[in-house]
């Protein structure tokens, strides 16, 4: 696993500044420390640091093909390489590596842009070619790597694996944009495409960005989605059977490494399915990584430890304290923009003991999306089931009513906490699905956003984002459709940026098998009423995996990577979220309506109302601030004025 940067003259060809490109590349060293290596010519600069996991001898980077006309930098693993160099080969190409990078170059010289279809796994990566004078940037289907990209005044066009390697450029642009903001006091991240700067953006998952020499910047191209297109009719036991088979399939092919390689084993059904894959493919024991807490509450490692044994894994746990609240600051730095998941601290944490063993560790992120596993999906359906029933003139005002006037009683047993549903009742099952899932819903952002900030966003709000992903959904099914919209923004904002930025912080490569495309694709054709049945999420997930582990973990309630933040709130976090939210960093905005910050810290603390998360997001959001401003008042002066602007519609 790697990390790229590129610096591009789009118009003149000017001469780059090696010295910068070099730092731009320094700023993402830990995505890399075996090497590091730069390339450039007139009106190209690429830089590469590298993690070595195959083909340790060779295989550095920038690579080139023969004549060196094609160069490329790469951040990923292509787990058909093999495959697809022998193809290569027959077709008369030249290899000078056993590295899947190599593959890249060639398929571009063979295929063009439709390289991508053949590549199966994950990658961010960009390719110049001088002979058309053409710069092709991809990133995976699912969005497991990342890759950042600016366009600049001047008309140089940079790039890098994280947002920090486009902040060292001194021509960045560091504008806030304020439907970014919109969407991160929504979702807790900022979605694809767009990051925290207004001319900063993330290519989508599954796109590509063909840069011509003296043409302007084109829109991403689109290469692959998520089908959704139904299988022919079988029986849950045939379904349940191939299911497994490719799931082994998906493990098998992620297995190829020359470093130490192991799991994550929370105890969960997703990782203890791959780790049963693995140990029934490896001739040596797994080696496993898992975290305990020192609180029952939040602890499932017994559920690990039950696994490890089943399968004679080499077991390592670490002990945590749930209180465990001393890496804050480090998330923002981590992070390069607002990032409001509390797991992220887990998270770290079990990356950081899993790099003291292996160098790749594979894991179960992705099941929950894929094979319905989430509780919300059961409430959403419950609703969409309630809404079917009655037409949408008697059923918006009524339970929009309904949801305007009922209290708002967090402390309250959940029969009597019924104002989420009624205002979910209210809507359709896109905007029903956003409020279930929203940090702050919207009478809480009407609320926290100052009038100044609102009329800035000139009308603009957070769910636009799914309902563009609606409008573009292959299915109309109800349990697809925001499964769908989960791996359009949820997956790749939230749970992938989590892992990769934890696990990159510790030079840790980390591999997704239940989010193999192929994988992806054929679940994707499955019933849904197979994949939740009743109350019963991952259903067929289960009942095929009933043969390889217990029931006490396939069908035991569901833990999650929680954190007790909102203890934390109220007792030893106390007097920082005090200082941060009802001090003069988020004052100085413009963005908020200080009363209601006040509000929010003193009635949490007095436990009339949960605002955990809310808080949450608003300490990142503060902390994210803090590292912005580097406390220089003429920085500091400069950001406020990009709060001040008014909105660009684009």
């Amino acid at each position: 696993m790697c990390g790229i940067v590129g610096i591009v003259d789009t118009r003149s060809k000017r001469d780059i500044d090696r010295s910068l490109l070099h730092t731009m590349n320094e700023s993402q060293h830990h995505r890399g420390p075996d090497e590091g290596g730069l390339h450039t010519e007139p009106g190209v600069g690429l830089g590469h640091r590298r993690l070595s996991i195959i083909d340790l001898s060779s295989g550095q980077q920038p690579l080139f093909n023969e004549d060196h006309s094609v160069v490329v930098v790469y951040n990923g693993e292509i787990y058909n390489y093999v495959e697809l160099m022998a193809e290569l080969v027959e077709l008369g190409h030249t290899f000078r590596t056993h590295c899947d990078t190599e593959v890249i170059v060639h398929a571009w010289e063979q295929w063009g842009e439709a390289c991508v279809d053949s590549f199966r796994g994950m990658f961010g990566f960009a390719l110049w070619d001088r002979n058309k004078e053409t710069l092709f940037l991809a990133r995976d289907r699912l969005g497991v790597k990342p890759l950042f990209y600016s366009m600049l005044p001047d008309g140089m066009f940079i790039f890098g694996s994280e947002l920090k390697s486009l902040l060292a450029y001194p021509g960045m642009q560091r504008d806030i944009d304020p439907r970014a903001v919109e969407d991160y006091f929504a979702f807790g991240y900022v979605p694809e495409p767009k990051t925290i700067y207004k001319n900063a953006f993330k290519l989508p998952p599954g796109h590509t960005l063909t840069i011509r020499f003296g043409q302007p910047l084109p829109q991403s191209k689109q290469f692959w989605d998520v089908p959704f297109a139904p299988h022919a009719p079988m029986s849950e036991q045939d379904a349940g059977a191939e299911l497994i088979e490719r799931l082994r399939e998906a493990v098998r092919i992620r297995l190829v490494a020359e470093v130490p390689l192991g799991a994550f084993l929370s105890g969960g059904v997703d990782s203890s399915a791959v780790v049963a894959m693995m140990s029934g493919l490896m001739n040596e024991p797994v080696n496993t990584c898992s975290i305990s807490f020192n609180d029952p509450a939040f602890d499932e490692s017994k559920y690990a430890s039950q696994v490890a044994a089943q399968y004679k894994t080499r077991h390592h746990t670490d002990m945590v304290d749930k209180d465990d609240y001393s890496l804050l600051d480090t998330l923002a730095e981590l992070y390069d923009e607002p990032y409001a998941d509390s797991s992220a601290i887990p998270t770290y944490r079990v990356c950081q003991l899993a790099k003291k063993r292996v160098t790749v560790a594979l894991s179960g992120d992705g099941g929950d999306e894929n094979l319905a596993g989430y509780r919300r999906y059961k409430y959403a359906m419950a609703e969409d089931r309630v809404r079917s029933t009655m037409p949408a003139g008697f059923r918006k005002p009524v339970f929009g009513m309904l949801g305007r006037y009922y209290p708002k009683a967090d402390w309250a047993p959940r029969v009597f906490r019924a104002k989420t549903t009624f205002e979910a009742l209210s809507r359709d099952l896109v905007e029903g699905y956003f409020h279930g899932v929203s940090i702050m819903p919207d009478r809480v952002r009407e609320q926290l956003f100052s009038a100044k900030f609102r009329s800035d966003l000139q009308g603009y709000r957070a769910i636009d984002v799914m309902r563009g992903h609606a409008a573009a959904s292959p299915t109309d099914d109800p349990l697809s459709m925001i499964q769908y919209l989960d791996m359009k923004t949820y997956l790749p904002g939230d749970i992938l940026t989590k892992v990769d930025r934890a696990s990159m912080a510790h030079a840790l490569e980390v591999r997704v098998p239940l989010l193999d495309h192929k994988l992806v694709e054929w679940i994707s054709g499955l019933p849904s009423s197979i994949k939740l049945k009743g109350s019963q999420g991952k259903y067929i997930f289960k009942k095929s995996l009933e043969a390889h582990l217990p029931d006490d973990i396939l069908y035991r309630d569901k833990m999650g990577f929680a954190v007790p933040i909102g203890n934390w709130f109220r007792g030893p976090l106390r007097q920082r979220v005090r200082d941060a939210l009802l001090g003069p960093t988020l004052a100085e905005t413009g963005i908020f309506d200080t009363a209601f910050l006040r509000e929010m810290v003193e009635q949490h603390e007095s436990g009339r109302r949960d605002y955990s998360a809310p808080l949450w997001t608003l300490l990142m959001f503060e902390a994210f601030l803090r590292k912005e401003l580097h406390g220089d008042g003429a920085e500091a002066a400069r950001t406020q004025r990009a709060f001040e602007r008014p909105l660009e519609v684009i």
